[in-house]
């Protein structure tokens, strides 16, 4: 570290010889070891936390201050030749607990301090001043010739506020340029705006549901942790059906009464559809989103409600846990469970684990919500870290349904197929009764695979080790990987026979084809990633299914949880086996809660519900457990199963993934690693080996995985480890510190 600052400050050229000025050190969003030391601007003092403008090299960057005097003692650059802050921006300071955070994450995660920063300052254009906004309102005389146009705008006006432009227009339905003549005929003037429009804030006060006796004592245990102002992680178990959004809510009014800021965390971007329903039905107004698919401008407003503390509160995607809160008051991290919550690219890290590291660094109650609780918060719970409320029914008069598990061996699905005959009775009886259905199959596309009947030749993506999925509804051939997409080739490119690509396996694209053939009459719905772009497709999905404009539902992971619909009265999973393969840790743990979950999609109105698992292994525990409802015996068994092998957990796991565009390069460092792997006391690590996806994106990959025991340091283990080896440029080495993903 010491050695890089000094070099960067003497490539950033000396001082000018002027007197010592005070020290700080900056650290700068980029992949750099650690903060770099800078001088005072003499004409505004910097403090910690302050947003700085900053030279490097030939360049101008924004950093944070990250304290007073060296960065590093040992090599600290003589003052001399310090470079001068640049610049102090007008922006609120980065609070202490979200510094405090970045390094204990960077820590954590074997990341450089820089990466975590640039997560936290995501949004560039916010730590800009934001640009004057110029209003019109009615201040002149009525223009000589009105006209239709002219007078809505002029009605628009007289009832409300002034507003810009383009605002102004699309409220009246008529073009910029009608206003900008009523501007020239001086019936409109111009009025300054307010930069940052103010954000209508929730009504705490306004009554949500009637509780039941179990959902309001959990609603008051949670107000409770909110009211005593400290740290705790509260697991929030119930049901599907349950109405745990409706508790927690109570636990948010509580956070909103105290005047304190509330982040909630959902997986999934299509799951805020109805969730910013319930949310407006119960305080007023909408909350802030964050999330990939908000556009620059709506991103740099949100950053900056949040930092100024306009935006009361925040729903996102797990990149939401680094915006710059000023007062957060409680997270609640929703469908705890759920995988989405881990980054597997750059910064490795899940959102779950953050966010209770961020609660306790702030002081804070953190509130984690599933039907189907990770093993890790049913450990933490056992071991005092964590309390319970429990939920044990659903909501009103609805109950859980009954699921059955359909014997592929004994029922197969017709040849061309893939809906057995009794789950294609069942949907036919269920839409014969005015009623919904969902077909749930988690794999995007028409068919996995695509192979030639003359001579066996897979089509595969140039830039992964992966076939390439059929989308037959977009005529093209797309990698899941890397996004690399072809058309259908008219020949075979190994045996040039035309006309000869069959597709093997099916995806949703084909299940939709089979349900038309089966039933013409049924209005069916696809929802996947390829189909529901965004949360407005997603809110328009939901609308569809819930006003009752469709029969049938065929979907992927992306209806399997957090959805109701009073009238979906059967699921129907056609591939329950689909997760168990890969050899994948947690393989079991989340085909039961997935599984779980879309089962749970049925019968959450008044009447009742059931689901039908299509599988080959109706013996495995996984499926004995959904179709007994032994949520509780399953974990059990899944537990004592990996405290037996140390495995998390019971025990720690870092993952070393070695990548280049040059094969040798990569298989060079990986086995470098793997001579200077860690030896000692119950440190075991597997590899080098290829990994199972060795091409991605255009990089061959190797894998290295390192096992430790619980109480181990496995991050500072892992730090050592690689600092022993020389990486060239051309390869990178990322670190997974408890990975989820084994690819």
């Amino acid at each position: 570290m010491a050695t890089t600052r000094a070099s960067l400050t003497a490539a950033c050229a000396p001082g000018n010889g002027r007197d010592s000025a005070p020290r700080i050190h900056v650290l700068l969003p980029l992949p750099l070891a650690g903060a770099y030391d800078y001088a005072q601007a003499e004409d505004a003092t910097a403090g910690p936390g302050d947003f700085v403008r900053v030279p490097l090299g030939r360049r101008s960057i924004v950093g944070v201050v990250w304290g007073d005097g060296p960065a590093d003692p040992n090599a600290a650059v003589p003052d001399e030749k310090l470079k001068p802050v640049a610049a102090r921006l007008p922006v609120a300071p980065m609070a202490t607990v979200t510094r405090r955070f970045i390094d204990w994450m960077a820590g954590y995660t074997c990341a450089d301090p820089g990466s975590v920063l640039r997560m936290a300052m995501s949004v560039p254009a916010a730590l800009e001043p934001p640009r004057p906004v110029t209003g019109y309102a009615l201040g002149g005389p009525p223009p000589e010739r009105m006209t239709a146009a002219r007078g809505r705008v002029i009605d628009v006006l007289a009832d409300g506020p002034a507003r810009s432009a383009g605002d102004l227009a699309r409220a009246a339905g008529v073009s910029s340029g009608v206003v900008q003549g009523l501007v020239a005929a001086g019936t409109l003037i111009e009025v300054p705006l307010p930069a940052e429009p103010p954000l209508p804030l929730p009504d705490w006060q306004r009554p949500g549901h009637a509780l039941s006796p179990a959902q309001a004592d959990a609603a008051a245990a949670l107000r409770r942790r909110v009211d005593e102002d400290a740290f705790s992680v509260t697991l929030l178990d119930g049901v599907t059906g349950a109405g745990k959004t409706e508790v927690y809510f109570e636990a948010m009014a509580a956070a909103l009464a105290r005047d304190r800021q509330v982040l909630v965390l959902l997986p999934e971007i299509a799951l805020t559809a109805q969730w910013l329903q319930r949310f407006q039905r119960r305080f007023g107004v909408m909350p802030v989103e964050w999330h990939s698919d908000l556009g620059q401008t709506a991103r740099r407003r949100a950053w900056r409600a949040v930092a100024d503390g306009r935006a009361r509160v925040v729903v996102g995607a797990r990149s939401a846990l680094f915006l710059p809160y000023c007062a957060l008051g409680l997270i609640v991290v929703d469908e705890e469970h759920d995988a989405a919550f881990k980054q597997e690219d750059g910064v490795c890290y899940h959102a779950r684990d953050m966010a209770v590291v961020r609660a306790s660094l702030g002081a804070i109650p953190a509130v984690l919500v599933s039907a189907t609780p990770s093993l890790e918060s049913v450990v933490n719970l056992q071991a005092g870290r964590y309390q319970l409320q429990h939920l044990p029914d659903r909501a009103g008069t609805a109950v859980l349904p009954e699921i059955t598990a359909v014997d592929l061996r004994a029922e197969p699905p017709p040849r061309g197929c893939w809906l057995s005959p009794p789950l294609h009775d069942a949907v036919q009886q269920t839409l014969a009764d005015g009623e919904q259905a969902l077909l749930f199959l988690n794999r995007r596309g028409y068919a996995p695979l695509t192979l030639c009947r003359t001579c066996g030749h897979r089509l595969q993506c140039p830039n992964c080790s992966t076939w390439l999925v059929e989308h037959r509804f977009r005529g093209r051939l797309q990698c899941h990987h890397c996004g690399h997409t072809v058309r259908q080739p008219e020949t075979c490119p190994a045996c040039e026979a035309r006309d000869s690509f069959a597709a093997c396996g099916p995806g949703v694209e084909r299940l939709l084809e089979e349900v038309a053939d089966s039933f013409p009459d049924a209005r069916a719905l696809v929802m996947s990633s390829d189909t529901v772009h965004g949360p407005a497709a997603a809110a328009e999905a939901v609308r569809q299914i819930a006003e009752r404009e469709v029969d049938l539902v065929i979907g992927t992971q992306m209806v399997a949880k957090g959805h109701h619909f009073p009238d979906l009265t059967l699921v129907g999973v056609v591939d329950a086996d689909l997760g168990l393969n890969g050899g994948d840790l947690r393989a079991a743990e989340r085909t039961f809660q997935l599984l779980s979950q879309v089962a749970g999609r049925a019968g959450r109105g008044s009447r009742p519900g059931r689901a039908l698992l299509q599988t080959y292994m109706p013996e495995h525990p996984v499926m004995q457990a959904l179709v007994d409802g032994d949520r509780d015996g399953f974990m059990q068994v899944e537990q004592a199963a990996r405290r037996a092998q140390g495995l998390p957990p019971f025990g720690r796991l870092v993952a070393l993934i070695v990548s280049s565009p040059d094969d040798d390069a990569a298989r060079t460092v990986a086995s470098a690693l793997g001579r200077q792997a860690p030896r000692g006391e119950r440190v075991a690590v597997l590899g080098p080996a290829p990994a199972p996806l060795s091409l991605l994106r255009g990089r061959f990959r190797y894998r290295l995985l390192m096992k430790t025991p619980r109480n181990a340091n496995a991050s500072a283990i892992a730090r050592d480890w690689l600092a022993r080896v020389q990486v060239p440029n051309n390869v990178r080495v990322g670190i997974d510190v408890d990975p989820y993903s084994f690819l």
